[in-house]
């Protein structure tokens, strides 16, 4: 049947975006109570108490509209990160910005630059609007700066770089970000994906806010998905230049950030002893799991963030069904062009070592 309905001709080639498998989905095929979530890269602490209180607080004014600017979460992330409120955006998550983002400044002719193993939101995103999306091959699964910035071209208007990059886990130093922001011209806009910065320890991790005062064609995008256990509210931001960010309200549906989300921010940032026991227990995981990972004979890709991705040397999708069929939800990444591989992220000690007696058993 031929549809009616005349839509862009871009929109036919779009993939809908395809995330970790719920845990009532499972349940609801196979009838598994017990099973566990290592899919989608949350904080296995979950939400902490001082962050439930400030929710249950906020709820008897939900017959209100929020504050759509959110300039009590903007003015705390401000302090937090020592730049004016004006530079923030707040979105429904990271992916609502790089929407936003394609939507200011792309297009039919316009090319959008990734690497190869990129978020899938941001193909989404450019494509959503009809740009051109440049895959740049990756080197050694992570990206080619060297080469993304050869790419670049007087039809180029963002570039999205992710750091850690999700789902292969690899990251870039300090002095390669800032080799590579040397050579984008002013008519590009670089937008950097930090959605894992809470969580990375390495010496030389750059900050890119630190860097937004000598480029002002950079954005910086994090989350409070992920270290700080709000993946459920969808509360995500940018930081950027205040004119950059002023455009960007215009395109800014209103009251994208709910109450709870901004409350449940506010009160994340302010409980710094959550946040460093997920921390804590992110780094256990991460020495726990790639340690067993090797005991298997298992290749790992290396390790940032929140995750660790792997080569199997069986067929991987049927390795994540054998997993599955025993309550163990990890990520299959052929959607990504790596059908040999396989991810898991980091959850509570005895999620982890129940994903290793399992794998250890179905290998």
């Amino acid at each position: 049947m031929t549809s009616a309905w005349q839509t862009m001709p871009w929109v036919q080639g779009l993939q809908p975006y395809q995330p970790g498998k719920p845990l009532a989905e499972l349940k609801r095929e196979l009838s598994i109570d017990n099973a566990i979530k290592l899919a989608s890269n949350e904080n296995p602490l979950g939400t902490s108490a001082k962050v439930q209180a400030a929710i249950a607080a906020a709820v008897p004014d939900l017959g209100r509209y929020p504050e759509g600017s959110a300039p009590e979460l903007r003015r705390a992330l401000g302090e937090r990160l020592e730049v004016a409120p004006e530079q923030i955006l707040l979105g429904n998550g990271s992916d609502e910005i790089f929407t936003m983002l394609c939507r200011c400044f792309a297009g039919p002719g316009v090319e959008v630059i990734v690497s190869q193993y990129a978020f899938a939101s941001y193909a989404i995103a450019a494509r959503s609007v009809g740009a051109e999306l440049v895959q740049v091959p990756a080197r050694d699964y992570g990206h080619d700066l060297d080469a993304m910035a050869a790419r670049i071209g007087p039809s180029t208007r963002l570039v999205f770089l992710a750091n850690p990059n999700n789902p292969t886990g690899t990251s870039f130093t300090g002095a390669a970000l800032d080799a590579f922001l040397a050579k984008v011209p002013e008519h590009v806009l670089v937008v950097l994906d930090e959605a894992y910065a809470e969580l990375m320890t390495a010496v030389d991790y750059p900050n890119g806010i630190d860097r937004l005062a000598r480029h002002p064609n950079l954005l910086i995008t994090r989350t409070f998905s992920k270290a700080y256990g709000l993946a459920g509210l969808r509360c995500g931001y940018a930081v950027a230049a205040p004119e950059l960010i002023a455009l960007l309200e215009r395109l800014r549906l209103p009251f994208n950030s709910n109450s709870l989300a901004q409350v449940a921010a506010i009160a994340a940032l302010d409980d710094t002893e959550h946040l460093a026991a997920a921390l804590a227990n992110n780094r256990a995981g991460l020495a726990l799991i790639e340690k067993g990972l090797h005991d298997y004979g298992l290749t790992t890709l290396p390790a940032a963030g929140n995750f660790i991705t792997f080569f199997t040397p069986r067929p991987a999708q049927d390795l994540y069904q054998a997993l599955l069929q025993r309550g163990v939800i990890i990520r299959p990444l052929g959607p990504y062009g790596m059908s040999s591989h396989l991810r898991v992220s980091i959850g509570l000690p005895e999620e982890n070592q129940r994903f290793l007696q399992t794998l250890g058993e179905v290998l």
